[in-house]
């Protein structure tokens, strides 16, 4: 552990302050800041902003780039003086102290205040070795594709304060937040050491159900740490439980929510078992949470990568795709079934006038065997009226089965005629009208179907086109940027 130097900051002048400030406007938009532009936003009265910038230099609060384009850019040192110049003018910290804690995206000092209490001061160094894959895992750029390593370190400060207020108005055992400047977090000091660290306690049982009961807690309220390990958990005397380190927090709304829960939960049974070896047979599920507050959408919380984005969009096409084609199946199974019940109506409809035909001719027969029957019993005159009496029943029958017949009326002297017509009629063979429009209809609704197929089939190629361009031109992207 360190001291952090800040003897130089009192000798500071707000000439200097001046120019510090518009190179950090200045890295806005560029990565290196020209002189001429310093000067310009820093419009001094009186010129010397090249002196003012080399006495920087000399003391390492402003780098000079000369690769590319030529150039100063602010170093960590030069944002923290802007930082705690801030904190200082709002009666935040009066003086710093040692380092008391380090980690791969930060590095924590003590401090105190007007009133001599003692507060954190967390300085957020993102873009370190150990962690350069800030871009990839954390949403912090959100719609932005580049972005310094100072502006992400600003943004993980910014939202590690919003979750600590957060957390401690709604009665969280976490630090007291004070105030926070660029990339620098002011919080309470908790009396305590960190988990890790400790290696016997009184109620080992107690406290596994404490931090356990706090993980599903948080969840219940709409937020997973998904950080939760020994080195985020400090216990003090009385082995009462504080959370910290929060910049990692997502929502339970998120695409994996439930792996990061069991994660954070499998990570404590570890430790209490390599630790402390202890093994408790009940642990919390995702299953079991019952939200009761919405804090991950006061606090924006989402965690979102940017794989998980491409991934969920994917996935959303999938689903909506798979939406269409059960619609379409559906609709193509109610066509299929109307089509076969209006084939087995028409099938019956042929079967009813085939049978009706059959009939027609089975009484026409019968009908001529008993004329042969009678020829052989009766006589001429008896004959002659059966004649006439089966040219009537046939002539009606006719009649029944010729609906579109001309139903002229006739008068008695032409009886010859007509019985000669009525025997000419029966030889004739004429289709039924029914049997001719379902004929026609079925050939009708045959091409409709044809055509329909035709679109469906044109209009899923060119889906099928579209979907191989967007994945030619996401490989080409990737490459791109590979």
């Amino acid at each position: 552990m360190g001291r952090f130097d800040v003897t130089m900051i009192k000798y500071l002048t707000p000439e200097d302050f001046r120019v510090l400030t518009a190179i950090e406007m200045g890295m806005k938009n560029h990565e290196v800041v020209p002189l001429q532009l310093v000067a310009s936003i820093a419009s001094l009265r009186n010129g010397g902003c090249h002196k003012i910038i080399k006495e920087l230099i000399r003391h390492k609060l402003v780098c000079f780039e000369h690769s590319k384009v030529q150039g100063y850019r602010l170093t960590c040192l030069g944002y923290d003086f802007l930082a705690l110049k801030a904190l200082t003018s709002r009666h935040i910290v009066k003086s710093v102290g040692n380092q008391i804690g380090v980690g791969k995206e930060s590095d924590i000092y003590i401090a105190a205040n007007d009133n001599d209490e003692q507060v954190v001061l967390k300085f957020h160094r993102l873009g370190r070795t150990s962690f350069r894959q800030i871009k990839s895992k954390r949403d912090y750029l959100k719609n932005r594709k580049t972005g310094s390593w100072l502006y992400l370190s600003r943004l993980s400060a910014m939202k590690e304060f919003a979750f600590m207020k957060a957390l401690y108005d709604n009665g969280f055992p976490v630090p007291k937040p004070h105030d926070f400047n660029r990339h620098t977090v002011a919080m309470q000091l908790v009396q305590g050491y960190p988990l890790c660290q400790i290696h016997e306690i009184e109620d080992v049982q107690q406290v596994y159900d404490d931090i356990m009961n706090l993980i599903v807690h948080l969840a219940n309220y709409g937020l997973i740490h998904s950080d939760f390990n020994e080195f985020n958990l400090m216990l003090n005397d009385k082995d009462a439980v504080t959370l910290i380190d929060f910049p990692q927090m997502v929502s339970t709304s998120h695409a994996n929510a439930e792996f990061y829960f069991d994660r954070d939960v499998q990570c404590i049974r570890d430790f209490f078992k390599r630790r402390f070896n202890f093994e408790s047979e009940s642990l919390p599920k995702f299953s079991d949470v019952k939200k009761v507050y919405s804090l991950d959408v006061e606090v924006n919380a989402s965690g979102f990568s940017k794989e998980i984005q491409e991934f969920d969009k994917v996935l959303d096409e999938m689903n909506d795709q798979k939406e269409e084609q059960e619609e379409e199946d559906e609709f193509v199974a109610k066509a299929l079934e109307a089509d076969h019940q209006e084939d087995k109506d028409n099938e019956n409809l042929e079967y009813k006038n085939e049978l009706e035909k059959f009939e027609a001719e089975d009484k026409k027969k019968e009908y001529k065997v008993e004329n042969e029957k009678c020829k052989e019993v009766l006589n001429e005159e008896e004959i002659s009226e059966l004649n006439d009496q089966f040219d009537e029943n046939f002539s009606l029958e006719n009649k029944m089965y010729r609906p579109y017949r001309d139903n002229e009326t006739k008068e008695d002297g032409d009886s010859d005629e007509s019985d000669n017509y009525s025997c000419t009629t029966t030889t004739s063979t004429i289709i039924d009208p029914r049997m001719v429009r379902s004929r026609v209809r079925k050939s009708l609704l045959q091409k409709i179907k044809t055509e329909k197929r035709r679109i469906r089939n044109k209009g899923e190629a060119s889906i099928v086109t579209q979907r191989n361009r967007e994945v030619n031109d996401t490989i080409k992207s990737s490459m791109i940027f590979l």
